[in-house]
Formats: structure tokens, C-alpha cells, sequence
């Protein structure tokens, strides 16, 4: 029997020919990532010395840090966090870097994830890199396994195949097609599993589409998500990364434990309705039309890239945010958000009353301009749970970035059909 990309990716980095899904072993990830955050990391540093004896790591160069939350309120319990990180990735000269945008995104703009290579992360949202072939895992607290030690003992995954065909209809986007599998399969629906993406549906994606796409396989209940290599993702890949790679592809009988056929031309905006654990209460965007909004937010490391902010941009140009209604932009990078500027789409947004901001996470998790009892967003942030974003008394409505800025246009949850010029 063949092996998956995810089995070969395993194999690889824990030194064998073939794993078998369920199999539990110890790997040498390329890369072991987190983001600074009081309670995490800086109690990691705390542990590592303290419990462990590890004054230093002794291969600095598999570890990235990022300081990509808590940026914006500029104070003293802030910068107290953001120093602590700033000191240890300098005395333990490891890689690290500090408002260049939400790292899931910087990861792939500076070339850690490459076809082939194994990431682990506190965040799960790590599996985006799944886009360009690679396999990002999000490990919680077994991480400070992987920082003490070098590696990690790891459940092997099975594997569950999305074969796509067909293409997104104008005003429908991948956000569309997670909501829609969620819904389908169900918040455990590949539990443990890694959502693996193929056919010529997804060979015709944008990487961001692919990003997004695969950002989100958690609240599947997937360990992660990934795409085979294709030129596109090669070609981008040997642009920007780290070092040499070899990529690596399902073999054509490999074993999966389900598969599973989508039409994309038959898909549909989609909206997920407040309070939904894991993304699984999903309707038509038509079946909820006219639902009033206060806010808006584009943004967040599922969303935000330079595909949304031009979606938005196209919504946007000549028209105005409705009156009452406030929308938030926060591209994913800073590097997305100088190509939106240089496109000019910045001022598009601007001069249609949005408010750009630069690359945090901050939004997403309500840190900044937190919602107030009573209002209603629509969001293409990660999660919508009650007070994810502010308020527990706020309605957080999840979308594409299309249909939020349609529905900024018209102050009322809108299906971007209406507003999308084909």
C-alpha cells in the first residue's frame, strides 16, 4: 500500500522508510514555532531553565518566535511580555521576528515552509503551510516536548482526500468551502486526521485561497491539512526558502480513511451563525439576508491576504461603508499590506470609510476595538464564539472577506453575488 504525503513528511523526519497511521514514534521537526503570549511561552522559558536544566538550546536555528499579539494597546503588561521573548530568543540566538505581520503568514513569506518540511506550533492554525506542501502541526503544550528536547513524539495521522473540481463562482471563495465541509461532516469529522486537498479545483486556487483553506482544518477536527506540490507552490517555494528541499506527493494508492467529491461551481456564499464552537452552524449567506451589522473586520491569519483585500477593494471602489457601520482592514503581513498600498487598494478602502490597520492579530481575539453588548459583526476572523471579540453579549457572524465587504456596503448581512460584478 502507498503512503500519503503526511506519511511520507513523517517518515522522513523520524528516520524511517514508511510509518502506519496510529503509530506513535519520535520525529526531528525542521522547525518548532510560537508566538509570545503571557502564560505560554514566557512560562516555557521559565520551565525550560527551572524543571529541565536548559539554559540554552543546542540547535537555535530550528526555532522561530514571533511577537505578533498584544501590539496594540501599548502598555506596561505589553511590553513586560514582549521584552521577556526578546531576551531569550537573543541569548539563545534563535530566530525571531517582531512586527513583520501574524506569523503563520511570515512562516511563508520567509521560506520555512517548504515543500516536504515538518512544522510544529503551539497554534494549530499552523496547518496553512499545509498550502505549500508542507505539514504544520499545532501541538499545544507538547510543544516545550520538541523545545527541551529536539523532538516529539507524535500519533501518526490518517488521512482524509477532498478531491475538487470545477472553480469558485464570482463572490465565492475557500473560507466559502471550509465553512461548507464543516458543516457537512461535522466539527469531528476527520478527527485526528489531515484533510488532504486535490484535484483540479485545487490546483486552480491561489495560495492564499490554499492558505485559508487549510488554516482552518482544526475546527474539522483535523490535526492538519495540506496540498500536494504543483508549480505554483514550487515556484513560489524556490523564491523564498530557508534551503534546499525535496517535495514529496501521496502515492497514487495511498490508503485514506474517507474521500470525499466537491463541485465548486456549486457552492455558494456561506455565513456561520454566532456562537458556533468549531464553525459547524453554517447557512447560505441568501438565508440570512438583511441581518443588521455594526462591524466589520477583514483580517486574521485565516484572512487578510492580498486575494481578500483586492475582493474587498473591487466591493468598495466608488462606494462608502454603510452609515453605522464600522469596518476594521488588517492585512496578514506587512508585506501584504505594502502590496495592497502599492496597488493603491488601501485607499480604495480608505476613501470608502474603512480603517486600515497594520498587521496583528489583535482584532481576531478582541484585543482591539473589543465589540460592545449588543452588536452584531461580521467577520472573517478565526472564531466566533461568545466574547471572542469582545462582549459574550456581541453576535460575531464568520465569513469570506467577499461577503463581509459586501455587507459593510450595505449595513446588513449580504450575499456578495448581489454586489460582485461577474
Amino acid at each position: 500500500m502507498g503512503q500519503t504525503i503526511t506519511q511520507k513528511i513523517l517518515a522522513r523526519v523520524g528516520g524511517r522508510d514508511t510509518v502506519t497511521p496510529g503509530e506513535n514514534y519520535p520525529v526531528r521537526p525542521d522547525y518548532m514555532i510560537a508566538y509570545d503570549f503571557p502564560g505560554y511561552t514566557d512560562r516555557f522559558f521559565k520551565q525550560m531553565k527551572e524543571d529541565f536544566g536548559v539554559t540554552k538550546v543546542a540547535d537555535p536555528d530550528r526555532y522561530v518566535l514571533f511577537i505578533d499579539h498584544m501590539l496594540t494597546n501599548k502598555n506596561e503588561r505589553e511590553a513586560e511580555v514582549h521584552q521577556v521573548t526578546r531576551d531569550w530568543a537573543h541569548e539563545n540566538g534563535v530566530r525571531f521576528h517582531e512586527g513583520e505581520g501574524i506569523g503563520h503568514q511570515v512562516a511563508a513569506e520567509l521560506g520555512y515552509a517548504m515543500p516536504g518540511s515538518f512544522l510544529i506550533h503551539f497554534d494549530g492554525h499552523i496547518s496553512s503551510l499545509g498550502a505549500f506542501g508542507a505539514l504544520g502541526m499545532g501541538v499545544r503544550r507538547d510543544l516545550l516536548e520538541g523545545w527541551v528536547t529536539g523532538g516529539i513524539h507524535l500519533d501518526v495521522p490518517a488521512s482524509t482526500r477532498f478531491h475538487l473540481t470545477g472553480s469558485f463562482a464570482p463572490g465565492v471563495e475557500s473560507r466559502d468551502l471550509i465553512h461548507r465541509i464543516i458543516s457537512d461532516i461535522g466539527a469531528d469529522g476527520v478527527a485526528f486526521q489531515v484533510m488532504e486537498y486535490t484535484g483540479p479545483g485545487a490546483e486552480s486556487m491561489a495560495l492564499g485561497q490554499r492558505q485559508a483553506l487549510c488554516g482552518m482544518a482544526m475546527f474539522a477536527g483535523g490535526v492538519s491539512a495540506i496540498f500536494n506540490p504543483d508549480e505554483m507552490s514550487l515556484e513560489y517555494s524556490r523564491t523564498v526558502a530557508q534551503r534546499d528541499f525535496e517535495p514529496l506527493y501521496s502515492d497514487p494508492d495511498a490508503e485514506y480513511t474517507a474521500r470525499h467529491d466537491i463541485d465548486l461551481d456549486a457552492l455558494s456564499p456561506q455565513i456561520v451563525m454566532p456562537g458556533s464552537a468549531r464553525a459547524a452552524n453554517t447557512r447560505d449567506v441568501a438565508e440570512v439576508h438583511g441581518q443588521r451589522i455594526q462591524r466589520a473586520f477583514i483580517g486574521s491569519c485565516a484572512s487578510g491576504r492580498i486575494e481578500d483585500i483586492r475582493a474587498a477593494a473591487g466591493i468598495l471602489k466608488g462606494e462608502k461603508v454603510a452609515s453605522g457601520v464600522e469596518l476594521n482592514v488588517v492585512p496578514t503581513s506587512r508585506r501584504i499590506y505594502e502590496q495592497a498600498e502599492s496597488e493603491g487598494l488601501l485607499d480604495t478602502l480608505r476613501t470608502a470609510g474603512a480603517h486600515v490597520v497594520e498587521s496583528t492579530c489583535d482584532f481576531c481575539f478582541g484585543y482591539a476595538k473589543p465589540l460592545e453588548a449588543g452588536e452584531a459583526c461580521v467577520s472573517t476572523g478565526v472564531l466566533n464564539i461568545s466574547g471572542r471579540m469582545g462582549s459574550p453579549d456581541a453576535d460575531i457572524y464568520m465569513g469570506s472577506a467577499t461577503t463581509v465587504a459586501a455587507s459593510a456596503l450595505t449595513g446588513r448581512l449580504t450575499d456578495p453575488r448581489e454586489v460582485v460584478t461577474p
